[in-house]
């Protein structure tokens, strides 16, 4: 699966939080194995990985082999998606806003 093309749409991928507790470890860390994760949290391993799937599918989380362990790293690039979408809304409500704001003063003079 490419990094380009990912199977899982991102804004499902954040839907949980769980999901998104495991993009701020991740995002605090270079990298971590599955077991450091699994700590974290009070779930068992399999519970962590599949949330780790569903990230990956995202294109959120990169994984690699060291021996018999799989580190996980943080991939933010997707997350550009939601900042841009956000940074509409954000625009909109300031938008609004001002025209409210302008509106209120002129309804007081």
């Amino acid at each position: 699966m490419s990094e380009n093309n990912p199977s899982r749409d991102v804004f499902d991928a954040i839907a949980d939080p769980t999901r998104r507790r495991l993009i701020r470890l991740l995002a605090e860390a270079e990298e971590m194995p599955l077991h450091e994760l699994t700590a974290q949290f009070q779930m068992g391993r399999t519970a962590v990985s599949k949330h780790l799937t569903i990230l990956k599918e995202a294109g959120l989380v990169l994984d690699r082999k060291v021996g018999r362990e799989t580190r996980f790293r943080l991939n933010a690039a997707p997350l550009r998606e939601i900042q841009d979408w956000l940074a509409f809304y954000t625009q909109f409500w300031s938008t609004n806003m001002l025209r409210l704001n302008q509106f209120l003063e002129e309804e007081e003079e």
